[in-house]
């Protein structure tokens, strides 16, 4: 599949996507613990669809999703990476980092390792200046992975979603912010 760098931490190991991932992914997908924060959760086809635009993503930017595996332990736990959101709002364009992670692989620090080593590579490799993260209010542990990383939040930045409806319950969400200056300090 798409060609990308490969990232390592002390436990983790970002890599390429393969076809052995679909189908683990897929699993995540239809979780509703893992999905409990966005709209739906995703069958098969919206999974394999999401697949091929993180395929895409890279390809465009030569940066994205990156699928974490845990070395000797599990091949595939989800994604961690970079991406650049295709909405519009005050804040874009952007480069937002985001993760998301099979249930079973939470609690243990995962997350924010391979954030860690997502935001090492967007300001050291691509030369970004500021990555943003974002999420609906209510999911408390994304927001704790965010600050954990040194992200910021201002109430005044939190913004609707434009790609949910006006009424619906996940519309409103909060931005964090990383300035390159606040990463290297």
């Amino acid at each position: 599949m798409t060609s990308v760098a490969t990232l390592a931490t002390e436990r983790l190991r970002l890599r390429a996507w393969t076809e052995d991932d679909l189908a683990p992914f897929a699993a995540l997908n239809a979780d509703p613990r893992v999905m409990a924060h966005f709209p739906k959760c995703l069958d098969r086809a919206e999974s394999d669809a999401m697949v091929a635009r993180i395929h895409a993503h890279l390809a465009r930017h030569g940066f994205g999703w990156w699928a974490v595996e845990v070395p000797a332990v599990a091949r595939f736990i989800g994604f961690v990476g970079l991406s650049v959101p295709s909405f519009q709002a005050p804040f874009t364009p952007c480069v937002e980092i985001g993760w998301r992670l099979a249930a079973e692989h939470w609690g243990r620090g995962y997350a924010t390792e391979a954030a860690r080593a997502a935001l090492a590579f967007g300001f050291n490799d691509v030369g970004l200046e500021e990555i943003v993260s974002f999420t609906a209010p209510a999911n408390l542990p994304s927001r704790a992975v965010m600050e954990r990383l040194g992200m910021t939040r201002k109430p005044a930045d939190d913004f609707e979603h434009p790609n949910l409806p006006s009424g619906h319950a996940l519309r409103r969400h909060v931005l964090y912010r990383l300035h390159r200056s606040d990463w290297n300090a």
